[in-house]
């Protein structure tokens, strides 16, 4: 995965209204943490971290005044209302190091018509290497016939990617029946008997 570069201003303002006049200049307030160092307190261009973080798990470079560290994102803090983001956690991270992390499940063709797709897990924890995260899982449900189901044993990983905290036995998607319209019908021939009873 290719790394996205942002400029970091370290941070020396702290409290409510400094963040407030960092957001108004168009900023972010952002903390740097792990591997035990002191938490780095730093600021971000709000625009470029907006785009970054369109891509899940993105690896960011952080470069600035004595800055230059491998971060990814681990909490965004977004305007309930308007969405701008109002905070970001990073967590340093390096080349080589294993890291925990949550990717997209998609899902690729269609099912037997007479079935509709049940997805169970939208997101799958793998263990990667920071700099080699997968941007999603791929799971190809062509053709798969009502009753089948496809658990996280079944899904090929990228080469360095392994399963974390998920079962192998979990399942990812199966393939359930469509639900039949006689009910409804059958409710609509009650409903209008019971209207001819009231008249």
């Amino acid at each position: 995965m290719s790394e996205v570069r942002i400029v970091a201003e370290p941070r020396t303002a702290f409290g409510k209204g400094a963040a407030r006049k960092i957001r108004r200049d168009k900023k972010v307030p952002a903390v740097l943490y792990g591997h035990g160092i002191d938490p780095k307190h730093l600021t971000l261009p709000g625009h470029e971290v907006l785009l970054a973080l369109r891509t899940a798990n993105v690896l960011i470079r952080l470069e600035g005044d004595g800055i230059n560290e491998l971060a990814l994102p681990k909490g965004v803090q977004r305007d309930p209302i308007k969405g701008f983001i109002e905070h970001v956690d990073l967590l340093l991270v390096k080349r080589g190091e294993k890291v925990t992390v949550e990717i997209p499940v998609i899902t690729v063709g269609n099912v037997n018509p007479e079935g509709m797709l049940d997805l169970q897990l939208t997101t799958l924890a793998v263990e990667a290497e920071a700099t080699r995260i997968p941007t999603s899982v791929e799971v190809d449900v062509e053709g798969l016939q009502v009753g089948a189901s496809i658990t996280a044993a079944d899904i090929a990983l990228p080469e360095g990617t392994s399963l974390k905290e998920a079962d192998p036995e979990t399942v990812i998607v199966q393939v359930i029946a469509k639900p039949t319209e006689a009910p409804a019908e059958e409710e609509e021939a009650e409903g209008e008997g019971a209207e001819a009873a009231a008249e």
